[in-house]
């Protein structure tokens, strides 16, 4: 895999190229912001022309795939909208849900308020199911698995949300913004204080895997993206402070 500051590569062919991103980049071209970073404009210096078949948020990390071709683009786009794709996100909130796994069935409309966000719309909203499943819980913070079966904007954020949950760090939805530091979570912490920074201090979601079949050959593939640095420090950091198996390394034995 190819390591790069703003992408990983994780495959690429004649066809398609899927994308691990950094948070922080635009998948596509944004009507709210046009001047953003977008990884389809960095990614293109290596790949030539990309063409979006999907979106995860610019604040999350993680898998994106592109067509490189027309008729990639056009067979990928039909799969995301007759939900043949499957779709993994890893996710940090703060506190212990009550349940091991929940789907959650709320219609949600976007640009449903003053700031942009999306919201739960009975009346009006669209049709959003995701499957929520507790990996871990670490101290004061769980890890979750979400499967959204749903392509809504902002989708895993506002269900998690609508159950008392809120991904750290998460500018729009939550609450609580404050970074996750070291010296909050290990009691016998000694550095300085001024000096310390951040374990997380972005959004603590990142869309893990993609299953698919390839556009062209047919071929059922799976895709999956490791952490980024920020968030593997937090995992293994957490699991190692509060003494819980460490659930990456338990999925891949």
């Amino acid at each position: 895999m190819k390591i790069q500051s703003d992408y990983n590569t994780i495959y690429s062919d004649d066809h398609i190229v899927v994308l691990s991103k950094r948070s922080g980049l635009l998948v596509a071209s944004d009507r709210y912001d046009l001047d953003a970073p977008r990884l389809d404009d960095l990614a293109s210096k290596e790949f030539g022309k990309l063409y979006a078949v999907h979106r995860i948020d610019k604040d999350t990390s993680g898998l994106v795939i592109y067509g490189r071709t027309p008729e990639a683009h056009r067979v990928l786009s039909m799969a995301f909208e007759n939900r043949e794709v499957h779709k993994v996100y890893h996710t940090l909130v703060h506190g212990r849900p009550s349940w091991d796994e929940l789907q959650v069935d709320l219609p949600l409309q976007a640009d449903g308020d003053a700031r942009h966000r999306t919201v739960v719309n009975k009346r009006f909203g669209k049709t959003a199911v995701t499957h929520f499943k507790v990996l871990a819980t670490t101290g004061s913070f769980s890890w979750i698995e979400a499967k959204p079966i749903t392509g809504r904007t902002h989708q895993i954020r506002v269900h998690l949300a609508a159950n008392g949950l809120n991904i750290v760090c998460d500018p729009l939805y939550s609450g609580n913004q404050k970074a996750i530091k070291l010296s909050d979570i290990k009691r016998s912490w000694r550095g300085d204080v001024f000096e310390e920074r951040p374990l997380l201090d972005r959004l603590g979601l990142h869309a893990y895997k993609l299953s698919l079949a390839h556009p062209i050959t047919g071929e059922q593939m799976e895709f999956t993206a490791p952490y980024y640095k920020d968030m593997d420090s937090v995992r293994k950091q957490l699991c190692k402070l509060f003494k819980v198996p460490d659930f990456l390394l338990l999925e891949n034995e």
